[in-house]
């Protein structure tokens, strides 16, 4: 199980990172979308922080299994609350924040089962 959690949360924490970097570069795709489901501004710098430290609590977690459990627990909250957001915008392409949900959940329960 410890390889299983060790794929998945390297796939995942580098989506994360590239994620954390256009949030952080104020990519015009991301500040579009965030527009669009009416996410100010300010909060960007507060969303890259919380992509970049889950990327790097799962990183953590290949060595303290802890770090790796409560970095997947924030993400999966993280991706639920993004998944919330898109469907009080009505915004239907949700598919990315779905699998972001459920590689997290599946990032949360490997590390739990190979602790």
């Amino acid at each position: 199980m410890f390889i299983a959690y060790a794929v998945v949360a390297a796939l995942l924490a580098l989506a994360l990172a590239a994620s954390a970097f256009l949030t952080f570069t104020r990519n015009p795709q991301v500040t579009g979308n965030m527009t669009k489901l009416g996410v100010p501004e300010s909060w960007l710098p507060w969303l890259g922080t919380a992509k970049a430290a889950g990327a790097l609590g799962l990183l953590a977690g290949l060595v303290v299994p802890a770090l790796g459990a409560a970095a997947a627990v924030g993400l999966v909250l993280y991706f639920l609350g993004a998944l919330i957001s898109h469907v009080r915008a009505k915004d239907h392409a949700v598919a990315p924040v779905i699998v972001l949900t459920l590689l997290s959940g599946a990032a949360l329960i490997l590390r739990l089962t190979s602790a």
